[in-house]
């Protein structure tokens, strides 16, 4: 894999129904409907909403032989209205309902976690290895009449892994790990390639954005290495609502699009599902942009790990590099004293003007030209230029504004005589990524251990585009551990608020830096047993000025302790109307009311000393 020129991985071809995927076609935008799968007229009204809106699949739940027989109903509905688009059924626990739901539509999802696995008791077996073999082969046995009737009806498959799922035997041999995930997988694919079905389209999720992507970089290359080449579908799941779903979702699934991994994106948003497809299009898109860029030269370090990076080794400049949590720098170039006490920059960028007004728990960066030595908390920034004022210069920390392609032998050696700069990395090209990783790459083939800070630049009117742009940005500057800080610069009309939370959620989705509470939060399917969006917003209004709580808010129980494992509180629906609450993966309450959940999640988080009042 190339890590600075962007091309997209070479899948295979797999054909669903009028809409193939890999090979040479477009990275493919669906979603899933929330509506109940028996009640086909709201089906039907509901997929064409995400068909209209752009949708190119539409995956619905079938938990049931019944509402893997009504798919059939849905499928005519849909197309005597001249609707093409292939529907996807989703099944779990029960393999008779794939089998029912492959003669009705375009292609069935699989978990591998629950398919033939038996329910997840979260207890720790122990297998030998002739066990785990017969094990193996009754996933075998079981596997392949399934994929004889894909084969009768043209259907594909999907092999869907999530984390939350992993069945209780790979758990006994991999724990809850990346490579758990890559071999659930990895055992349904060697029997589809032994059975010559090529059909299948892979995903491999999580609400971790590290976990997930950690993963699908981890499977591409076991994929690789047996020879396969299977399309790859991204998404985060239980990535929440609002900025924060955009954020997290456009991490994560940016990170793995940037490297040329994916041929098909879902964005879990708490929301009307049709409301994914424009996000999951702009992300697409913003990605797309890169292509036929001009070349980018790199090389990668002796002791990078893209499988399995670590953070970079920096030295500490005050609060920046080291051990630091990761710093967000902000610009006031317009002279605001705007300020959002939740989401404070630690450095503010003044430009040539220092501020009269100056808080002491921020820092200020001006131009090397206006500093002044006297002034208490300010710092000089120089561009590559102004090399010389590095030596002149006596502060305790300095800042360097400095291009890929001035990263020459004297700028090198002059850092090596001055480990107190802070490298603020800067990028025109149409793949930043690409010379950004080329910049510190070669850094640390110098043995410079300077912190990089990632100056991103915008023009962005929307704050979705700017929380779009700036996550998939920066996602896989993240996950490789290069990233000591962001800077995001909007020359837009966005506001300093908009800007500084987006960075602070950045850092947040990318789990380096928590700055308020975080909601795992299912998008909701015909699974869903409550009114999840109204419950969200419910729990927000009641929990958001909460620092650093991981709360699960889930529709049923599909993903939901294990999905939330390291979700501190978890809200999942037990039965229709009815809830229970988690801490951890420990069940506390089973079954309350669902009027009456909310405040009893409430009570729950205060008799464990974590609730704050406002």
């Amino acid at each position: 894999m190339d890590l600075f020129n962007y091309s997209r991985r070479q899948a295979t071809e797999v054909n669903i129904g009028a809409t193939p995927m890999g090979g040479a076609h477009p990275i493919r935008i669906q979603s899933m409907t929330n509506t109940v799968t028996l009640d086909t007229e709201a089906c039907v009204e509901q997929a064409k909403r995400i068909i209209d809106a752009g949708g190119e699949y539409v995956r619905m739940t079938t938990q049931g032989v019944r509402e893997a027989e009504n798919m059939m109903n849905i499928n005519i509905g849909l197309r005597s209205q001249g609707y093409e688009t292939p529907l996807v059924a989703d099944v779990h626990f029960n393999p008779n309902v794939a089998d029912v739901a492959a003669q009705y539509v375009e292609k069935v999802r699989i978990n591998p976690g629950n398919y033939v696995d038996a329910a997840r008791t979260f207890k720790k077996l122990e297998y030998t290895d002739e066990e785990y073999a017969q094990e193996i082969e009754k996933i075998r046995a079981r596997l392949v009449p399934f994929l004889n009737i894909c084969k009768e009806n043209h259907t594909a498959i999907r092999i869907g892994v999530n984390h939350g799922s992993l069945s209780d035997r790979i758990m006994s041999r991999y724990g809850d790990t990346p490579e758990g995930m890559v071999e659930s997988c990895m055992e349904f694919l060697r029997i589809c390639v032994a059975e010559q079905f090529m059909d299948v389209v892979i995903s491999i999720k999580a609400s971790n954005t590290i976990v997930m992507v950690k993963t699908v970089r981890l499977l591409a290359a076991e994929m690789e290495k047996e020879g396969m080449a299977f399309p790859l579908h991204l998404g985060v799941t239980e990535a929440g609502d609002g900025e924060d779903g955009r954020i997290k979702s456009a991490l994560g699934i940016g990170a793995l699009l940037a490297d040329g991994l994916g041929d098909t994106i879902r964005v879990s948003l708490s929301e009307a599902p049709e409301a994914e497809i424009p996000v999951a299009r702009k992300l697409v898109n913003y990605i797309l942009e890169r292509e036929e860029h001009p070349y980018i030269p790199g090389r990668v370090p002796e002791g990078f790990n893209y499988l399995s990076p670590s953070r970079r080794e920096t030295i500490a400049v005050k609060n920046i590099g080291g051990n630091n949590l990761p710093v967000v720098i902000a610009d006031r170039l317009d002279e605001s004293d705007e300020i959002d006490e939740q989401f404070k920059p630690d450095y503010i960028y003044c430009g040539q003007t220092v501020p009269e007004n100056r808080r002491e728990d921020i820092g200020y960066i001006v131009d090397a030209s206006e500093w002044n030595p006297t002034d208490k908390n300010v710092y000089p920034a120089f561009n590559y230029q102004q090399m010389i004022g590095l030596h002149h210069t006596q502060a305790e920390l300095k800042f360097l504004f400095l291009p890929y392609m001035a990263l020459n032998r004297e700028v090198i050696t002059a850092l090596k005589l001055h480990p107190e700069v802070v490298i603020i990395a800067q990028s025109n090209h149409p793949n930043r990524l690409g010379e950004f990783r080329g910049m510190v790459f070669e850094m640390m083939e110098a043995g410079l251990t300077n912190p990089v800070v990632f100056f991103q630049h915008y023009q962005e009117e929307e704050a979705e585009d700017l929380q779009i742009k700036s996550a998939a940005d920066m996602g896989a500057l993240i996950f490789d551990g290069l990233c000591d800080g962001i800077f995001l610069f909007n020359q837009g009309t966005l506001s300093h608020q908009v800007v500084d939370t987006t960075a602070f959620g950045i850092l947040q989705a990318g789990r380096v830096r928590t700055s308020k509470t975080e909601y795992i939060s299912c998008p909701g399917c015909g699974r869903t047993l409550y009114d999840l969006e109204s419950t969200i917003a419910r729990i927000k209004a009641a929990t958001s000025h909460l620092k650093g709580l991981k709360i699960g808010i889930m529709g049923c129980i599909v993903n939901g302790p294990g999905e939330m494992a390291d979700a501190d509180y978890g809200y999942v629906g037990a039965g229709r109307g009815k809830v229970s609450l988690y801490k951890k993966k420990e069940c506390i309450e089973k079954n309350i009311p669902e009027e009456q959940a909310v405040e009893k999640l409430i009570e729950l988080i205060r008799s464990n000393g974590d609730y704050i009042e406002k």
